[in-house]
């Protein structure tokens, strides 16, 4: 029905005669040859590619990166979430029996019991600090210190005092091991 419609016919073609002849020089001809042949890429072309999918490979890891810093941040929001959650369960639990709101109290509470903790474990490492266990040794250790200091250009010179170090630190560790 409508098929006759659609086809061009031919008679509707017109064609154009060029009265110029075009001619090419035979360097021309031969590099359009020479390409056409050959199935590698040529060294601008390669550079460009390059190019090309290093900005790709930059933008991706880019990309790449926000995603991660978007995934790391929900995280800690969740993980901040999840332990104010417990906490404020926790509180709850304590003040249950009492009527009062011991939310902040016991919280505070808390938090105050852990600070005197690591402020007694602060002062009992500053007093072991102070005490000296083994005064030879931390002797011998000063000076090859000193001997380094003043012989900053002739560290060989120290070695008297690496040798009694080394000394002292022997006798500390037969000591240690027979006491076992």
């Amino acid at each position: 029905m409508g098929a006759s419609q659609s086809r061009s016919d031919a008679p509707d073609e017109k064609v154009f005669q060029n009265e110029t002849p075009i001619s090419f020089s035979p360097n021309v001809v031969n590099q359009l040859s020479d390409r056409q042949e050959a199935t590698e890429t040529t060294p601008e072309r390669q550079s460009i590619l390059d190019g090309h999918i290093r900005a790709r490979i930059r933008d991706e890891l880019e990309h790449l990166r926000r995603d991660e810093e978007v995934v790391r941040q929900e995280i800690e929001q969740a993980l901040e979430k999840e332990n104010l959650d417990r906490e404020t369960s926790m509180a709850g639990k304590a003040s249950e029996g009492d009527g009062t709101q011991a939310g902040d109290v016991r919280n505070s509470a808390a938090l105050l019991g852990d600070l005197e903790e690591v402020r007694a474990k602060i002062e009992k490492y500053q007093s072991n600090k102070k005490i000296p266990e083994y005064p030879e040794v931390e002797q011998s250790g000063n000076a090859v210190a000193e001997c380094y200091k003043k012989n900053k250009a002739a560290a060989l010179d120290c070695w008297p005092e690496v040798t009694k170090f080394k000394a002292s630190v022997d006798r500390l560790e037969q000591a240690y091991f027979r006491s076992l």
